[in-house]
C-alpha cells in the first residue's frame, strides 16, 4: 500500500502523513513534528520487522530466533553508530481510525517521495532519511577503500530497500538527472550528491593532475583535490546546498570564517 502523504511548504519543507487504520509510518529520532492523538508513537532499537527478518532468516522461532534478534538488532544498531546515524527509531501506528503526522528535515530545503516496487534499492546521503513505511528496509551501505575516503560526504550511505514509501530531505533545491542523458555520466561536487538508484555506479576522481592547474582548482577553485561521478542509467537527485556551505556562510557571517580567500583544500571546516 503506497504511502499517503504529502509535502508542504517553501524554504524548509514538512511531509504531512495520512494513515489508515493500524498502518504504521518510521522515522529517524529528531525528524517527528506532530501527530493526531488516535497514533501512538514508540521508540525502538531495531528497524522494522522485514530487516529483522533478514538478518534471522528463516525458522527464527524459539530461543535461537530471539537471540539471532536480538544479534540483528546489535548489528544494524552497531551499523547506525559507526556511521553516525540515529541509534533509535520512532514508529507511529494509527489507532481506532485515520491518523495524521508531520515530519521533516533539519536543514533549510526539499523533501521527496521515493516509491519502492522491491526491483531497485535507493542509496541516499547521511541524514538524508526521515521517514519510511514499515515495509521498507532502512539499511547502511559504505563505500569501501580509495573510493570511500576520498569521497568524504559519499563513505557513509543510507540503503532502502523493499516495497513502499520512503521520504527523504535535503538542503536548498532538488534537481533530478539521469547520467544516460548526459553521455552516461556526469561528475558533481561530492556534498551535493543527495539520492541515485540501485544501477548507478558511484566513484570519486582526482580534479586533474597533479600540475599547476590541478593545483590551481584544489587551492582556489573551493572543490577540494576530488569530484563524485555518477555512471549508468537511473535517477540521479541532486540538491543545491552543500552543507560545508552553509556552515561556511553562518561562520562568514559570525565573522569566524577562516577559510580566507583561498578555499578549497585549505579550509579549516571539519565536518
Amino acid at each position: 500500500m503506497t504511502l499517503q502523504q504529502e509535502i508542504v511548504g517553501n524554504a524548509m519543507q514538512m511531509a504531512v502523513v495520512s494513515l489508515n487504520p493500524g498502518q504504521t509510518v518510521y522515522c529517524e529520532a529528531g525528524k517527528f513534528l506532530f501527530k493526531t492523538t488516535n497514533v501512538t508513537m514508540e521508540t525502538r532499537l531495531s528497524g522494522p520487522p522485514g530487516a529483522a527478518q533478514q538478518q534471522g532468516g528463516a525458522g527464527s522461532g524459539g530461543m535461537g530466533g530471539m537471540l539471532r534478534q536480538a544479534m540483528g538488532t546489535a548489528m544494524q544498531v552497531g551499523q547506525r553508530a559507526l556511521a553516525g546515524e540515529s541509534l533509535a527509531f520512532q514508529y507511529f501506528t494509527s489507532q481506532g481510525g485515520e491518523g495524521t503526522v508531520g515530519f521533516a528535515g533539519v536543514l533549510p530545503g526539499e523533501m521527496r517521495a521515493l516509491e519502492l516496487d522491491g526491483t531497485r534499492a535507493w542509496f541516499a546521503e547521511k541524514d538524508a532519511f526521515v521517514a519510511a513505511e514499515s515495509s521498507v528496509q532502512f539499511g547502511i551501505a559504505f563505500q569501501g577503500g580509495r573510493t570511500g575516503m576520498s569521497g568524504g560526504e559519499g563513505f557513509v550511505l543510507e540503503k532502502f530497500t523493499g516495497h513502499g514509501t520512503v521520504i527523504i530531505a535535503g538542503a536548498g533545491n532538488f534537481i533530478d538527472l539521469n547520467p544516460a542523458d548526459f553521455g552516461g555520466r556526469i561528475e558533481v561536487d561530492t556534498g551535493c550528491l543527495v539520492a541515485f538508484e540501485e544501477g548507478i555506479q558511484y566513484g570519486v576522481q582526482r580534479i586533474g593532475g597533479l600540475n599547476r592547474q590541478g593545483l590551481m582548482n584544489a587551492v582556489f577553485g573551493g572543490e577540494g583535490l576530488s569530484l563524485a561521478t555518477l555512471e549508468g542509467n537511473g535517477r540521479v537527485i541532486l540538491q543545491s546546498l552543500t552543507i560545508e556551505s552553509l556552515a561556511n556562510a553562518l561562520k562568514k557571517a559570525q565573522g569566524g570564517d577562516k577559510q580566507g580567500p583561498t578555499g578549497g583544500m585549505f579550509s579549516t571546516h571539519a565536518g
